[in-house]
């Protein structure tokens, strides 16, 4: 009998990273001076994905096309390897096209309406299955704000989307009109692995490897989780639902402690923080399986899920087309079928108020 079971039915999946082929592809859905300015500086062959297009870890080997189409830039490469296969009943997108690196605010918020169209356009409006993340410009929130107000409209739309690491901590108050409108909209907040590339990725400067990079994105969620609870956005907005998306989970527990332990022996400076971290994040942040950090024994995840204290925080993933497991869909050994239903089912369905009713393809 497998270690690891099954997914059950009507299982959500809420991170897949459809990839844009080109900038070219987002050229019908901009305006005339932004597709001349592709032109004339000369940006027509730029590639801008957020992962090494080839590297082994940004595209699993059995995903890339034979053919030499670019890995996962349709919706038929998306139901062959990972919706009908899996029996995935909805898939949330999030691309990773890095819209958010552009320095220029104006052309950021272009490129991003564009990229969150083409999403509309060549994947949403071709599987009823899909949803999708509103991709954010949060370089200027008021631009961040008008896509929210643009795309909350269509119900297809399920959470919005920044990186981990931007431009400054996340919690900071000029973002909280963007925390107002998801509110408004009731739409999550989801919070990806990644870095806008304004500051180093580590604490202390600037890494020199891809290695060293990825792993670092652990002390980017620490942060930015940490300025969203003390700078006090849950308490401002208590319905706003963050989800943390490629972080990992086992750091989480270690991290809370240390945290609500510091917040009791400083809490005079935050007197707007009356609970602890730990139950803040239980009620407020959720988190996807993908990729899971632990040792592959049933024993060690059923310690950190207890550690966790809560069977509503985990979302089932499977980060397509990232490489982070071979072969069939994968539950962390020792998970029962009960917490397999939580995880790929009713709390996904419970943090995405948009997705409905159980849909099965």
């Amino acid at each position: 009998m497998s270690l690891h079971p099954a997914l059950p039915p009507g299982t959500v999946d809420v991170d897949l990273h459809p990839m844009v082929p080109g900038l070219d592809a987002l050229a019908p859905f901009l305006p005339d001076f932004w597709r001349d300015q592709i032109a004339q500086r000369g940006l027509d062959g730029f590639e801008t994905q957020s992962f090494p297009p080839g590297a082994p870890k940004t595209v699993r080997a059995d995903w890339r096309p034979a053919d030499g189409t670019k890995p996962a830039s349709t919706p038929e490469l998306l139901r062959a390897q990972v919706l009908e296969p899996w029996g995935v009943a909805r898939g949330i997108l999030t691309p990773l096209y890095g819209v958010q690196l552009v320095f220029n605010e104006d052309m950021a918020a272009a490129f991003t309406t564009a990229l969150n169209d083409w999403t509309r356009a060549a994947f949403l409006d071709h599987d009823p299955r899909l949803a999708a993340s509103i991709i954010l410009p949060m370089f200027n929130p008021e631009h961040a704000v008008e896509e929210i107000e643009r795309l909350a409209p269509d119900p297809r739309f399920v959470q919005a989307m920044v990186l981990v690491m931007g431009e400054t901590p996340l919690g900071r108050r000029h973002n909280w009109p963007v925390f107002k409108a998801l509110v408004r909209h009731g739409l999550p907040l989801a919070i990806h692995a990644g870095s806008a590339f304004r500051n180093p990725t580590t604490s202390l400067g600037w890494p020199s490897w891809y290695a060293e990079d990825y792993a670092a994105n652990q002390q980017g969620f620490q942060s930015t989780l940490a300025s969203l609870i003390t700078e006090g956005v849950f308490v401002k907005f208590p319905e706003l639902r963050v989800v943390l998306l490629e972080s990992g989970v086992s750091w989480l527990p270690a991290f809370l402690w240390r945290l609500s332990k510091t917040w009791k022996g400083v809490r005079f400076e935050v007197p707007w923080l009356e609970r602890s971290p730990i139950e803040t994040v239980r009620e407020n942040v959720r988190l996807s399986l993908t990729p899971f950090d632990a040792p592959d024994d049933g024993a060690t995840v059923g310690r950190l899920l207890d550690h966790l204290g809560s069977d509503e925080m985990l979302l089932w993933s499977s980060d397509w087309p990232h490489w982070q497991f071979d072969g069939p869909p994968r539950l962390p050994a020792g998970v029962d079928a009960a917490l397999a239903r939580k995880i790929c089912v009713d709390n996904p369905l419970a943090c995405y108020a948009r997705l409905g009713q159980e849909v099965t393809p």
